[in-house]
């Protein structure tokens, strides 16, 4: 209980403290792009504050693995330069064990990314997009929004959001059937959200039906429920990050601007992504193994290499997934299998 207890803490407080740094890095770099913006719209300290509290979550989660990985080397480091792992050794401890005492420090940040990623990385997202919107000058709130774009289900939506997504003006609706072909044509003065539906206003039909095209008109109809307004504002964000929830929705039939592949591979990544840091801490236990009196530096970097490859290697598996090349629990799971087994292949081999 006492090895388990120190290999936990070691390891841990050396990964706690790297996350730090690197979030700390993270957080200098994306404040320097706007600070200047921020105190232009007076908001002073509080509101650089403010938003880099908003921003913590997503740095947190981005910087995680590669804080496992440099955390986990500097604690086996610490083991190897002591000679610790060979009086363990000796006393029939081998280095399997100690990797599995240690790796509860990496679970430590699998959790942590979860509850980032499914919980509140979303609702952060969310409330820093509602507060930048809120904050910008009077003369950018009052120019006109421009025309949105986006897949809702078989349908592809244009139309002009409000500032706060609640209505769309000029909504044009084009439904297409399942072999993809033009349908029908609703355009409508404007759609509203109220008790969790959408409203359509005045809507206008052009129906194709086999040569010829049937019109139609109405005061109101309900349109859809499988769109919220904070899809909406995550649309006008532009925002680089898509949530599990969001994907999820989008493969129901929500809102999307991207294929369907790309929403399944997100799917699949909200799981995968924080299993990186079990993956990193597995490619940093050879280093335990060092010999620091002939080519210890040399096991090291090749430990750290192996880790920087596998955020390459996770990377391109990801963009196939998305863009639809490869399957997506393939392009989800595959470099973490993979470095995972080259670890273990590694600890297997310098174990003898």
């Amino acid at each position: 209980m006492k090895l388990a207890r120190y290999l936990f803490l070691l390891t841990a407080g050396r990964i706690l403290a790297a996350l730090a740094v690197l979030v700390g890095i993270l957080q200098i770099l994306d404040l320097l792009e706007v600070t200047t913006e921020i105190l232009d719209r007076q908001l002073g300290a509080g509101g650089v504050f403010y938003y880099g509290l908003l921003r913590l979550p997503r740095l947190v989660e981005q910087a995680a693995p590669l804080a496992v990985l440099a955390g986990s080397l500097f604690a086996f480091a610490k083991l190897a330069g002591e000679s610790a792992v060979t009086a363990m050794r000796s006393t029939g401890i081998s280095a399997y064990r100690v990797t599995a005492l240690a790796l509860p420090a990496a679970a430590m940040l699998v959790a942590l990314q979860l509850l980032i990623g499914m919980v509140v990385a979303p609702r952060t997202d969310a409330t820093l997009a509602e507060w930048w919107q809120a904050t910008a000058p009077q003369e950018e709130a009052s120019e006109p929004t421009d025309a949105l774009t986006f897949r809702v289900g078989n349908e592809i939506v244009v139309g002009r959001p409000s500032e706060d997504a609640r209505r769309i003006d000029q909504v044009t609706i084009y439904r297409r059937d399942a072999s993809g072909r033009l349908a029908q044509r609703t355009t409508a003065d404007s759609a509203v959200f109220e008790n969790g539906a959408w409203r359509l206003n005045a809507p206008k039909f052009e129906t194709v039906q086999g040569d010829g095209v049937n019109s139609g008109a109405a005061e109101a109809m309900t349109w859809t429920q499988n769109i919220r307004p904070a899809d909406i504002q995550a649309l006008q964000a532009g925002g680089a990050t898509i949530s599990p929830g969001e994907a999820r929705r989008a493969l129901q039939g929500g809102v999307s601007v991207r294929p369907k592949t790309f929403y399944d591979t997100q799917v699949q990544r909200a799981w995968a992504a924080p299993f990186a840091c079990v993956v990193m801490l597995l490619l940093a236990a050879p280093a335990a193994l060092a010999n620091f009196r002939g080519g210890a530096s040399t096991l090291i970097v090749q430990c750290m290499a192996g880790g920087l490859l596998f955020l390459v290697f996770d990377g391109a598996f990801t963009a196939l997934g998305e863009n639809g090349a490869a399957p997506a629990i393939l392009a989800a799971w595959a470099a973490p299998v993979i470095f995972s087994g080259l670890g273990v292949t590694a600890l297997l081999y310098l174990e003898g």
